[in-house]
């Protein structure tokens, strides 16, 4: 590959990429606590974990470098309605990576959890203040994907709590909770009344399972129990992701792209959000819904990979698009 399509190619790495590390520390997270859940005895997170971290390090060296040598492209993309609220999916990255390692290595999470949520507050505040400010944004604009900037606050409490911020962990909450219900008739609404989402954008849908889910969880760790409120927050996620996985045919039969891995953490979260509803009721169903959860987004990441890889390989990736 010449210097000339090494340039090109960097010039077009989008931000959505990081989606993949979301993806990735979200099965490592799952697979961590259903090795609690059901002492497996086995480290099967840490395989996931790793290429997490890798893929992190390596997409913030590349992307870092778009950055210093292109940064007309990096101004295209926050001014893009779609690319612009997958940035603070790299702030999400470094508080899921924070929360992956707090049961083994708490002092290294502390500091990723930290790093993440200050990003991820001025990343909200400037989303938000280019949503308020725009000219140029329409109602076909929204998508799934606008719950990343707001909803993403969500996860803080997670690593929060444990960590002793539980009043700043009620403060994310509180913004990601209420913006959810914003943000989802906003979408709700576009989406029966104008026209469908483009192909492109359909992987975006199952953005809706992870609100619910990853509140639920956060809910949990806030009042340190399972109350009908946290029913109601799992039991909204459970009925999405049954709803999108009734329409599976629908969403596997578009054309790969790397909206993609919009289906890996939402799953991931329902998987982790079922492990703990099993924790919390001791029911033998939610054993049985996770394990199948689980096997169904394990088996997906490995598939996006494969994707991703042989995506990668072919040259359709890093490419001006719409």
């Amino acid at each position: 590959m010449t210097d000339t399509s090494v340039a090109s190619r960097l010039q077009f790495l989008p931000v959505t990429f990081f989606a993949m590390v979301m993806g990735l520390s979200g099965l490592a997270i799952a697979w961590r606590q259903a090795e609690g859940v059901f002492d497996l005895g086995v480290a099967v997170s840490d395989g996931p974990l790793l290429l997490a971290v890798l893929s992190f390090l390596v997409l913030m060296v590349l992307y870092g470098l778009k950055v210093m040598r292109f940064r007309d492209a990096v101004r295209a993309e926050l001014g893009h309605p779609v690319q612009l609220n997958f940035f603070p999916a790299v702030s999400i990255s470094f508080i899921l990576l924070g929360i992956a390692f707090l049961p083994r290595l708490p002092a290294a999470a502390a500091v990723l959890w930290a790093l993440g949520s200050g990003l991820h507050l001025l990343l909200t505040l400037y989303v938000m203040g280019v949503w308020i400010h725009h000219q140029h944004f329409e109602i076909q604009h929204i998508n799934p994907a606008w719950f990343i900037p707001v909803v993403g606050n969500v996860l803080v409490p997670i690593a929060g709590v444990p960590l002793g911020f539980t009043e700043l962990s009620w403060f994310f909450f509180s913004i990601g909770l209420v913006f959810w219900l914003l943000l989802f008739a906003i979408i709700l609404y576009r989406v029966l009344f104008h026209h469908p989402l483009p192909e492109r954008l359909m992987p975006t849908f199952f953005i809706l399972i992870a609100p619910p889910a990853v509140g639920f969880l956060a809910y949990l760790q806030l009042v340190g129990g399972i109350d009908p409120f946290a029913r109601v927050l799992y039991y909204i996620g459970l009925f999405l992701t049954l709803l999108l996985l009734t329409q599976a045919s629908r969403f596997f039969g578009i054309q790969y792209y790397l909206s993609w891995w919009a289906y890996s953490f939402p799953l991931a979260a329902i998987t982790v959000a079922t492990l703990a509803m099993y924790e919390q009721t001791g029911m033998p169903a939610f054993a049985a819904i996770a394990w199948a959860l689980l096997t169904l987004v394990t088996l997906m990441v490995i598939y996006l990979l494969y994707k991703t890889f042989r995506a990668v390989g072919a040259g359709s990736i890093c490419v001006p698009h719409p």
